[in-house]
């Protein structure tokens, strides 16, 4: 009976990816949407059974990815699959909702780099060169229109500036990249919480944004790349453009992590929700002062404990 229903419910799993897969490629006011939930069924899948099972469905999936989909849905497919099976793995697992989001991100991150690396050597785009294109050819418009209105004087400096701050977008792929996955494995989580809460009738969601702590070791990590980044001189170099990418990612951790801690203090001094909401909105409109102050405050609060020594201090 059990393997009945293991095979039944793969089954179902599957046609309804399929489905999501073909709204996804072929609908276009619906694939924004089929895309987020697109990770779903290998969510619900993965959460219940073993990874023998999920193996069969996530090969299954694919072969009729490439029937209905045509070969150029692989990556979409990978994708999905990748990120939706390690989100039910933690599930099923029972990780934390911060671990479980953790290991989602990990799973999105292979499933981009799979997708890049397919577009690269099997539908030859380079999306690198592709991006300096868009980047050259909408600096060049942005300079033509200038020129007209009478400012050519201003034109070439500025564009010279603007040229030289875009070029450098594309080193920070990597970051793009881990910063997609973390959003994507964010929201498929919240969607799948919701739908297997209302299947299953359980009670998984988010614990309030307060109670989000990264692990300690993260610290190491930014510091390690911060000294890394000062002494690596040579501007083209690989180790500089990982210590650059390793720098802002987790940078912008220890920001949300600097957040977390002022909702925590907020809650913890019984403030007003106001308070640390307009904190927030004051960092977003003055980010070159205000991010930096938050992103000492995270790590001040991963490095040293800073809420257990508040919480200790009520005891």
């Amino acid at each position: 009976m059990h393997v009945s229903k293991k095979i039944t419910d793969g089954a179902l799993m599957t046609v309804v990816f399929i489905v999501l897969l073909i709204m996804a490629i072929f609908v276009p006011v619906l694939n924004l949407f089929a895309t987020f939930v697109l990770p779903v069924p290998f969510v619900l899948y993965a959460a219940k059974y073993d990874w023998k099972a999920v193996g069969i469905m996530f090969i299954v999936a694919h072969l009729l990815a490439i029937l209905f989909g045509t070969f150029f849905s692989i990556p979409v497919a990978a994708l999905a699959a990748f990120g939706g099976i390690m989100i039910g793995t933690a599930i099923n697992k029972k990780l934390s909702p911060y671990e479980t989001w953790a290991s989602g991100t990990i799973g999105f991150i292979i499933g981009l780099v799979i997708a890049f690396v397919f577009s690269q050597v099997v539908l030859d785009v380079n999306w690198i060169a592709e991006t300096d294109q868009m980047i050259d050819e909408s600096l060049a418009m942005s300079e033509q229109i200038m020129t007209s209105v009478g400012l050519s004087d201003q034109a070439t400096e500025q564009m010279a500036v603007a040229r030289e701050m875009f070029e450098s977008l594309t080193d920070y792929l990597p970051v793009a990249l881990a910063v997609m996955a973390i959003f994507m494995a964010f929201v498929t989580q919240w969607f799948s919480y919701k739908v297997i809460n209302r299947l299953e009738t359980r009670k998984l969601r988010f614990p309030p944004f307060r109670s989000m702590r990264l692990p300690s070791s993260l610290i190491w990590v930014y510091f390690i790349a911060l000294i890394a980044g000062l002494l690596v001189k040579d501007g083209d170099s690989f180790m500089l453009l990982a210590t650059q990418n390793a720098l802002l990612l987790t940078g912008l951790l220890m920001t949300l992590q600097g957040f977390s801690f002022i909702f925590f203090y907020a809650h913890n001094k019984k403030m007003s929700k106001a308070i640390p909401i307009t904190i927030v909105v004051i960092s977003l409109l003055m980010p070159f002062v205000m991010l930096y102050i938050i992103r000492i405050i995270g790590i001040i609060d991963i490095g040293f404990g800073l809420r257990d020594r508040l919480s200790n201090d009520q005891k």
